[in-house]
């Protein structure tokens, strides 16, 4: 072959690959799993807005559908004292900590401490207790119950105020890059139902709504197959689960949703807040939250129960149907990277990237789908740090249900905020990636053997979610 026609063969063929390169992904680079954007399965929406926890999961019935913006209402307005003409809405208190589920889930969204001296509303309750009882549940305050409520309906009194302040916890990463961290210092005040006295004072954050009733459709046999109570393969993690009472079926059942897996399913995670939230019975919990210094008896009541089940039944639907949003920025490298990194830091030990789904009772739609919910539902010891020395059931006073992930990018959209944690002292991924001991140990001190890079990297990550 001449000369010339061998040239002008090599550069067509080198233009023919550049092409084909310029068509195809660069093999060097990261590459995302397949649909590992649909954090919820086919209950993902693509809505990055404010109010991207608060549409409904795709897939619905016709009549679910209208269900839910009905639950959605009972959902968002306030409740007011009885009695009233909004007899539907009526029979708040008369202790209570918000008048409305949204008082806390602002827009189906994660509370965050409050930020001036006698702010309410603002999702996050101290709950008290002395103890456990022979099955476990927590021993309630004998003055104040089980959980300090800072409102009240007229006439009657507020049991107490609290205030919070930080202490500031100075460290260094091995880099040399300095960070802080704040230890928050309960302050209650203004007690009126007599002293607190040996009791623990576990703080709570209202969280997310969404991807609820996804959780709730995983099956206990999945859930099982993750506890790994006497780490048996010495990895360091030994998530178990939490055992409590279903009221409705009179069983034990595995634990689920709280902060310490202390609720089986979506509807007594429900009817739990309303009676110690709001003060509102419910067929399940039928009985006023009062102090010794209140005759319940001798108190406006909204019906018997406040909420009827119809009504109750609706706001469940709402609240288990609400879709998860999708992923942003999942196929970026620098997000790929994070993702590597949250795996060789053995995160997913605990927040388990994928699982499916079995069949739900009730919504169709959510079932056998494959999520991404960064969870295994499992309690872990979280280290003295974190710890709230509040037993719940099988759950000691170090150890919390792993949190999902799902949404966690999304809060300072919907929420205007970027506190984590169960009580929201850490302000930013950092800080609560930082606050991780016990179980988690090793991972955090891995994290800070990370460098800057790496460590934009993985909370980069964390952001997509």
């Amino acid at each position: 072959m001449p000369f010339k026609s061998l040239i002008n063969t090599i550069i067509f063929t080198v233009g023919i690959l550049l092409s084909f390169l310029q068509c195809t992904d660069d093999p060097l680079q990261l590459q995302p799993e397949q649909e590992e954007e649909l954090s919820g399965g086919s209950s993902t929406i693509f809505d990055y807005s404010s109010n991207a926890f608060s549409l409904q999961t795709p897939n619905l019935t016709d009549e679910q559908e209208l269900l839910f913006f009905v639950g959605n209402s009972l959902f968002n307005q306030n409740w007011v004292p009885a009695p009233a003409s909004t007899t539907a809405r009526d029979g708040l208190g008369p202790l209570f900590n918000a008048r409305s589920c949204s008082g806390c889930h602002f827009k189906d969204g994660r509370g965050q401490p409050p930020l001036t001296t006698g702010e309410v509303s603002h999702g996050l309750l101290l709950r008290l207790s002395t103890g456990n009882g022979p099955d476990g549940a927590p021993l309630s305050s004998a003055n104040y119950g089980g959980q300090l409520q800072d409102q009240s309906i007229l006439g009657v009194d507020t049991e107490a105020s609290f205030q919070i302040s930080y202490e500031e916890i100075l460290g260094a990463y091995p880099d040399g890059t300095t960070y802080s961290l704040r230890q928050p210092v309960y302050s209650i005040t203004n007690l009126t139902q007599g002293p607190l006295e040996d009791v623990n004072i576990s703080p709570r954050i209202a969280n997310q709504m969404s991807g609820l009733g996804l959780l709730e459709a995983i099956s206990e046999q999945t859930i099982l197959a993750l506890a790994d109570e006497f780490d048996a393969d010495n990895d360091g993690i030994s998530g178990r689960p939490n055992q409590i009472p279903d009221i409705a079926s009179g069983t034990w059942q595995l634990g689920r949703f709280g902060w310490k897996a202390n609720q089986p399913n979506v509807r007594q995670q429900v009817a739990a807040a309303f009676a110690g939230d709001l003060g509102i019975t419910s067929s399940l919990f039928p009985d006023e939250n009062c102090p010794p210094s209140i005759d319940c008896s001798t108190q406006p009541n909204g019906g018997n129960p406040e909420i009827p089940d119809d009504d109750l039944d609706k706001v469940v639907l709402y609240s288990s149907t609400l879709a998860v949003p999708g992923r942003r920025d999942w196929k970026e490298q620098d997000v790929l990277r994070g993702k590597r990194l949250f795996e060789q830091l053995n995160c997913t030990a605990c927040h388990i990237p994928k699982l499916t789904t079995g069949e739900h009772p009730t919504f169709t739609a959510l079932s056998y789908q494959t999520i991404r919910p960064y969870t295994d539902l499992l309690l872990h010891d979280m280290g003295d740090g974190l710890a709230d020395h509040s037993p719940e059931y099988t759950a000691t006073g170090r150890e919390w249900r792993t949190p999902p992930l799902w949404g966690i990018g999304l809060f300072s959209i919907v929420n205007g905020h970027t506190t984590y944690l169960h009580d929201g002292r850490a302000r930013n991924l950092e800080e609560a990636i930082l606050w991780h001991g016990g179980e988690a140990a090793a991972s955090q001190e891995a994290f800070t053997m990370l460098s800057i890079e790496e460590r934009t990297d993985l909370i980069i990550f964390l952001n997509s979610l």
